[in-house]
């Protein structure tokens, strides 16, 4: 942990430096790495050129990501810029600091056999009120009364052209491991869902009355429609332990199974967050989140907390990428194991617990990824054996 707070306050200084065509005296000082490496590194910040060790990591296209979502001066993006290529430039330069003590590196080539791991891809199971199930994914269309899918994305008929006299009926959709999935809801709501996720929602909503649907499990970004184009009516997630009331913004919500806290993340307006009493605790007061701000509701204690996050973090699995900060490898590989549907096994208990910050491609393939993390160091080895991956 010591190493990784001095790589990011000394790549926080060299971005400042480079922003103010400075040299930076930290980084001259440093004794991560030697006089040519350090020419070297500052070379390849200025230049935009990424190291050939992180070939997978994907700097350009993640940045206009970024940048697309940030209403910042241009000093200030140059600045976030700089800091993030820093940062995984400075990461290269550890594994030097970590191994200077070895004149040559050794690199063993990790074991595959039957490597049956594949990248995830849109696709979905649609439940319908009758309990007759649809298969959604690439190649596969889907027509029915006010609902169409493309394979890639399932969208309802908007309210104002549906039939005012039909009874409500209920749509549940389903996304498996290694799975994906868009839907626009008939009020206008824009949902992505994530892999192993299930989403339950009426097909239309009843004017004026509040908008429900159920994140029955796993994690969904919302783009909810506004109030004021539905007379006011409000917006809520229900879950088993919590609910979300929303008026009209763009939040997150990470609810899996087989996880002990429930995250809700906002990114635009304004949210209340109630936590569901247990037969063992009192109804606590609900939390209201800023712009920036998670709440993580911990469902062993029914104890909800708040905090200040990065979002691009935490939602830019929507966008196509993984983005993990100061995150543990038991972690980063439970995201990728329900991404690429595999089983993971990691033996050696310290790693588990050791910290990454990396951003990838979604549509790398798991050794591309596995390479670039174990060229830093981060892993020793690892095998894969058909959807078996075990990290040494």
């Amino acid at each position: 942990m010591e190493n990784s707070n001095k790589i990011k306050s000394l790549s926080k200084k060299l971005a400042a430096s480079l922003i103010k065509n400075e040299s930076c005296r930290d980084f001259e000082k440093s004794d991560f790495f030697d006089k040519k490496t350090k020419e070297q590194m500052l070379l390849d910040i200025k230049e935009g050129k990424r190291l050939s060790l992180l070939k997978s990591i994907e700097t350009e296209k993640d940045w206009k990501i970024v940048r697309s979502k940030m209403h910042v001066p241009i000093r200030k993006l140059l600045y976030y810029r700089y800091a993030a290529v820093a940062s995984v430039l400075l990461i290269v330069a550890l594994t030097i600091f970590l191994n200077k003590g070895d004149d040559t590196p050794q690199f063993t080539e990790p074991v595959i056999v039957n490597n049956t791991i594949e990248v995830g891809s849109d696709k979905a199971i649609l439940t319908l009120e009758s309990g007759e199930d649809v298969v959604l994914g690439k190649g596969r269309t889907y027509q029915a009364s006010y609902v169409t899918s493309n394979g890639e994305e399932i969208v309802y008929q908007t309210e104002d052209r549906r039939p005012k006299t039909e009874a409500i009926a209920y749509n549940t959709l389903t996304i498996p491991r290694g799975g994906q999935f868009y839907i626009r809801l008939s009020d206008g709501t824009k949902v992505w869902l994530n892999s192993e996720s299930q989403l339950k929602y009426p097909v239309s909503f009843i004017d004026g009355e509040v908008r429900q649907v159920e994140l029955v499990y796993g994690e969904a970004y919302f783009d909810v429609s506004p109030s004021t184009d539905h007379k006011g009516a409000k917006f809520k997630v229900l879950n088993q332990s919590q609910d979300v009331e929303v008026l009209g913004t763009e939040f997150n919500i990470k609810a899996y199974k087989d996880e002990t806290h429930i995250y809700t993340t906002l990114v635009e307006g304004k949210v209340s967050v109630k936590v569901n009493p247990t037969p063992n605790t009192q109804h606590p007061t609900p939390k209201v989140l800023a712009p920036n701000q998670q709440s993580s509701l911990n469902l062993k204690t029914n104890h909800i907390s708040m905090t200040s996050v990065d979002v691009y973090n935490v939602t830019s699995w929507k966008d196509g990428v993984f983005s993990f900060e100061d995150t543990s490898l038991k972690d980063i590989m439970k995201v990728l194991s329900r991404w690429y549907d595999m089983d993971v096994t990691i033996e050696n208990r310290v790693k588990k617990e050791e910290r990454f910050i990396g951003t990838f491609n979604k549509s790398n393939s798991i050794e591309d990824i596995l390479t670039a993390i174990k060229n830093t160091n981060f892993i020793n080895n690892y095998e894969i054996n058909d959807k078996r991956l075990i990290i040494k």
